[in-house]
């Protein structure tokens, strides 16, 4: 196996009020709510949007949708500053987000806080000097 990840499936419970969200914090999409899936094209990785119930009959028809408290699961944005990570939690509060931790100083030596899409998925905003960039955007991790 490559050492690669080329989608993240999100099991949400409206595709349109999640479809919104993610475009209003400026994901471009390729698929449209009819089509039952939506993909996002993203630097390198493909976010998909995909209803609850039936991601969950996918895996096994004896899986629950329910999803409660802390799923041990958090998606990242590193952004090139400070300010692009308060602008980053700004954006997704307009668009219908919830700041779950504000942007601090942080025990790593970075600067980072956290939101909620609609359906409670929780992504880390986060910036540090020691991280840099690829051409295409993707993160350098040495």
């Amino acid at each position: 196996m490559e050492p690669r990840i080329s989608i993240v499936t999100l099991g949400v419970r409206s595709l349109e009020t999640s479809r919104r969200f993610y475009t209003d914090l400026g994901f471009p999409t390729t698929r449209s709510v009819e089509s039952g899936i939506i993909f996002f094209q993203t630097g390198g990785t493909c976010l998909a949007l995909y209803p609850l119930e039936k991601l969950a009959q996918d895996v096994s028809p004896e899986l629950s949708a329910k999803r409660t408290g802390f799923t041990g699961i958090t998606l990242a944005y590193v952004a090139r500053s400070k300010t692009e990570v308060d602008a980053v939690l700004d954006a997704a509060v307009a668009a219908g987000g919830v700041i779950e931790k504000i942007a601090q100083e942080v025990f790593w030596g970075g600067y980072s806080g956290y939101f909620s899409d609609p359906d409670g998925h929780l992504w880390e905003v986060a910036y540090a000097d020691l991280w840099s960039f690829n051409e295409d955007g993707s993160l350098v991790i040495e």
